[in-house]
């Protein structure tokens, strides 16, 4: 189910007012079932593999903190082995077998094994990772075992961020469904004004600036250097928008109903440095990678040239888990390569470069939209197009587009409000009621005249 389609503003309504008429254990089941049939819109077979991770992770969290020694690592590693089977069975299978296909055509031995044609589950990086800090904080003896089964599986399955997030920790999740929340008006005004920006940013803006970015990435062969270099503009900022929308909504639907769920962005496009940046961009992701494999595999207590490393793996691993393609791997790592060379230039440079914020915030935005044409190109080719392209200024001799001049204008108008909100306003104040109804109200008159409703799915439902 879409947060942007009709079919999921009735699902809210109904579900929320319900949740507000029901006992503490009503409405935990009421979120388990309407979490349940959130994602069974989808597709119904997909449920299946919930279901098997939550049964397994539910019982290896009692058998963990039941045991001791050897067998208390032995049953987590099971528990990850299931959890990781899936995703790697699901969103890897395809890409590794093609893989071993190339390297065996190189010596002339055809591959026995073949790709499946199936469709990667919505959400399964998500609720995978979810699922695994579950299993790894309870064997740390951070979390003590979830013994009740529909509160453990709502962990996993809570609607508003089942499918992309934000990822979030027992340690903060898990206490509150066990919590009663009375009915809070000012959480019920903040939650739905969060709701209408993230909306206003995914139909307003993101869905808006596609039109572009597909139209020159689909075939970037056919275009100049400066149009496809204003497309990758047009990407940095859609994916923005796409990702931070669907965060907000989830975050402001959980608020509603008196849930915190953790901040996924903190205007990142602000950050004066890459490593600020992923301060600031998909927090619940960079964290679980700082704390469930950076840490682990010596943190920054090692020598300078296993940090490189550590780093280098970690953005690697990162791309992987975004995509089952080597543009994914080469922008993760790039992002670590960023990170490596600006940890050298601060341990050997005989001296300080002047600081300019703008000039480091417009260099940092650089470096990541160049990163952001991996992300986005058809593979590996398109990739190498696109980028040769916009630094070869002498191709910057003609311009298209796909829409009126007054329609690329209002595009950078919304960058622009996207920015200065960003940079003056935190979240959208609604302690006053009446303004409260007047900008909410206003911003969805905005998203209905102007948003484009073609039931465009959010970029990292794919992960």
């Amino acid at each position: 189910m879409l947060f942007n389609s009709l079919q999921f503003v009735f699902f809210y309504i109904v579900v929320t007012i319900l949740y507000f008429s029901l006992r503490h254990r009503g409405r935990v089941w009421l979120l388990l079932l309407a979490s349940s049939y959130f994602y069974l819109v989808f597709k119904p077979v997909y449920i299946l593999i919930l279901l098997v991770t939550i049964i397994v992770d539910y019982f290896a969290g009692i058998w963990i903190s039941q045991s001791e020694g050897k067998k208390r690592k032995s049953l987590l590693i099971l528990s990850l082995i299931s959890n990781v089977g899936f995703l790697a069975f699901f969103k890897y299978w395809n890409f590794i077998n093609k893989n071993i296909s190339l390297a065996l055509g190189l010596i002339g031995v055809e591959n026995p094994f073949h790709d499946y044609p199936y469709d990667l589950p919505i959400g399964l990086s998500f609720h995978t990772f979810q699922a695994m800090s579950y299993t790894i904080e309870v064997y740390r003896r951070n979390q003590k075992p979830e013994k009740d089964f529909i509160v453990y599986s709502l962990y996993v399955m809570f609607y508003p961020q089942l499918v992309a997030g934000p990822i979030e920790r027992p340690q903060n999740l898990l206490p509150q469904f066990h919590t009663y929340f009375k009915f809070d008006f000012e959480k019920l005004k903040s939650g739905l004004m969060l709701m209408a920006w993230g909306l206003f940013k995914k139909v307003v803006i993101a869905d808006r600036l596609s039109i572009m970015v597909d139209y020159c990435y689909d075939n970037p062969t056919q275009f100049s250097g400066l149009t496809l270099l204003l497309a990758t503009v047009f990407f940095t900022i859609q994916i923005y928008c796409d990702f931070s929308g669907y965060s907000d909504i989830a975050i402001g639907a959980a608020r509603t109903m008196g849930y915190d769920l953790m901040l996924n962005f903190n205007a990142p496009y602000l950050s004066k440095s890459i490593s600020e940046f992923w301060r600031r961009w998909h927090i619940s992701l960079s964290t679980w990678f700082r704390d469930y494999l950076y840490i682990p595999l010596g943190g920054s207590r090692v020598s300078s040239g296993r940090l490189y490393v550590n780093y280098l793996i970690v953005f690697t691993v990162s791309g992987l888990w975004h995509g089952a393609a080597w543009t994914f791997i080469i922008w993760g790592a790039l992002h670590g390569t960023y990170l490596v060379l600006a940890m050298i230039r601060d341990k050997y440079l005989p001296f300080k470069l002047p600081k300019n914020t703008f000039l480091s915030i417009l260099f940092t935005f650089v470096l990541v939209m160049i990163t952001w044409v991996f992300f986005r190109a058809k593979g590996l080719y398109n990739s190498k197009i696109i980028l040769t392209k916009i630094f070869d200024f002498s191709s910057y001799d003609s311009f298209s587009m796909p829409f009126t001049t007054n329609e690329f204008v209002f595009c950078w108008i919304l960058m622009i409000i996207l920015f200065l909100k960003d940079i003056f306003v935190k979240e959208i104040e609604t302690q006053n009621t009446a303004l409260f109804y007047a900008k909410f109200v206003g911003l969805i008159l905005v998203c209905y005249f102007f948003g484009i409703f073609s039931s465009n799915q959010f970029i990292y439902f794919q992960f």
